[in-house]
């Protein structure tokens, strides 16, 4: 499908952007932690005992369009999703279920910086897209003190991002393209960039739904980020 190739296109535009800006730029590779979890009512809502601790690491630009005014575009691999529990383990009845997809995600941030060439206050936001290529569904359990366990790789539909059209969409399929808008704030030094991101997903995580009807089931993530610049 042609429309496998926006995340790519989106990329190639990006970094094509950031090489003709290079005197104004420099580059931030960083890593962190997420946690990820999954909206679970129509206002968008979470359950915090249901947070899912993942990863990410990626490289950004930080363009220079202004004294204090950046764009920060970059590709991210990062993981989301969320788990349900439901008693302890070791009791004679307990499940579990964690779905922890990975995405290739798409960040363009604009990010006010404090004046200064030390120690920099930000605060940024922006629109992200992400493509899902991997990831598992993991279920263990027990009832009534017989154990059961199984992981299945995640199967994903390959949804259209400008026309809510699928293929291959079905029941426990994820579809493969997410977007949403990122709110990050934090501290840079001369090297260092120390961050907090959120990461609020608009898109629905299972094949064949309308985005547009609530905000259940979409992604929630929160991450805590430290980056190198060069």
């Amino acid at each position: 499908m042609k429309l496998k190739m926006i995340p790519v296109t989106l990329i190639a535009l990006l970094f094509s952007f950031s090489a003709l800006n290079a005197q104004k730029s420099a580059a931030i590779i960083k890593g962190g932690v997420n946690l990820a979890n999954v909206s679970i009512d129509e206002d968008g809502g979470i359950d915090d005992a249901r947070t899912l601790t993942s990863f990410q690491v990626g490289v950004l630009a930080d363009l220079k369009l202004m004294p204090i005014l950046y764009f920060q575009p970059g590709i991210v691999f990062t993981g989301k999703g969320s788990k349900t529990e439901t008693g302890d383990e070791g009791d004679a009845t307990y499940y579990r279920a964690t779905t922890n997809p990975y995405y290739l995600e798409v960040p363009m941030n604009l990010v006010l910086k404090t004046p200064g060439t030390n120690a920099r206050f930000f605060v940024g936001a922006g629109p992200y897209v992400a493509i899902g290529i991997a990831g598992k569904n993991k279920v263990e359990g027990s009832i009534l003190g017989s154990s059961f366990s199984s992981e299945e790789k995640i199967e994903w539909s390959n949804d259209d991002p400008t026309t809510g059209e699928e293929e291959g969409a079905g029941f426990g399929i994820m579809k493969r393209f997410d977007y949403g808008l990122n709110g990050l704030i934090g501290v840079e030094t001369t090297n260092l960039v120390i961050s907090a991101n959120y990461g609020h997903g608009l898109a629905k995580l299972q094949s064949g739904t309308d985005s547009d009807v609530d905000n259940n089931n979409k992604h929630r993530v929160f991450s805590f980020t430290l980056g190198i610049k060069l």
